[in-house]
């Protein structure tokens, strides 16, 4: 990606966490591609009293940003939580522009994450087959595979896609319970490697108010996939706590991507190796946590009994 032309603009979403915003932005601004680059920040109303004053320092270091091509900000007076202000966001960006790079405020990105999303969205915009382009990937091993892999599997940390895909997003989880049958959900489970379609569920009862698992059911009914970097262009740095659906977790330490030269050429079908991969680590994630919700069940019991 070389022409300034062919620079897809960047959907950036902000809400009450100037630290983390600042640290999104300082990243995001030292990319390659930065000056290049249209950027348009929606910056999500107050809850209520309390985050009035953390989303005013949003709003006023958004209005200092420089270094881009141009910035557009976009400041609801009202909240309309995470969920709806992306799909609200990222519809109206898209259908204005063709393409969009999306980034929430505790993304952090390396210097070449927009180089890779324009020459992906620019290699793949012709392709059907392929529905959404991610920046971040699990912490797999890279070795013997390729730097890029194909699967049905959408990451939204660090992510882009097109028009003509996106126009066919749908949140529908009434729908999805009652018209998927079991084996369709293991499939979206990584043959039951991780439980994503518990968002769903989670979702339908009120208990989350989520966007993402759709993105992904969406390109899951349509048979779409999903580029993926083997190592991350993206380091989530929100796992503290701070989030809407978020509980505190050690910051990431990923390893970014540093020497990106370019998209090696790819068969656009689903890559069973790195998927094999990503399987193995989510099961032994799943193992970790039972691991340690059976100890804490049994430290809690051991407390009320007095011992």
């Amino acid at each position: 990606m070389s022409a300034a032309a062919s620079s897809a603009p960047v959907a950036l979403f902000f809400f009450n966490r100037p630290e983390h915003a600042r640290r999104t932005l300082e990243a995001l601004v030292r990319n390659d591609a930065a000056i290049q680059t249209d950027v348009f920040i929606y910056c999500d109303g107050p809850r209520d009293e309390r985050d009035k004053a953390e989303v005013g320092r949003v709003r006023t270091l958004a209005a200092t940003v420089t270094g881009f091509r141009s910035v557009h900000i976009v400041c609801e007076e009202t909240n309309l939580g995470l969920s709806q202000s992306i799909i609200r966001g990222v519809t109206e960006v898209v259908e204005q522009h063709g393409r969009v790079i999306v980034v929430e405020d505790d993304i952090v990105t390396a210097r070449s994450f927009l180089t890779y999303m324009n020459d992906a969205l620019e290699r793949y915009a012709d392709e059907p087959r392929v529905w959404h382009i991610s920046g971040w990937n699990y912490p797999i091993s890279s070795k013997d595979i390729a730097p890029f892999f194909f699967w049905q599997v959408m990451n939204c940390w660090g992510w882009a896609t097109w028009a003509d895909r996106w126009t066919h997003y749908r949140k529908e989880p009434a729908r999805l319970l009652r018209d998927w049958s079991d084996e369709r959900i293991r499939a979206f489970n990584l043959d039951g490697a991780c439980d994503f379609f518990a968002q769903v569920r989670d979702t339908a009862s009120g208990q989350i108010d989520t966007w993402d698992i759709f993105w992904y059911a969406t390109i899951f009914e349509n048979e779409g996939l999903c580029l993926n970097p083997t190592r991350s262009f993206a380091r989530n740095i929100g796992l503290d706590g701070t989030g809407i659906h978020g509980e505190q977790r050690r910051e990431q330490e990923i390893d970014l991507y540093r020497a990106y030269e370019g998209l090696p050429k790819l068969q656009v079908t689903p890559n069973a190796e790195a998927i094999s991969r990503v399987r193995a680590h989510l099961r032994s994630q799943r193992s970790i946590g039972f691991r340690l919700s059976r100890r804490l069940d049994q430290l809690i019991h051991r407390l009320s009994r007095g011992r």
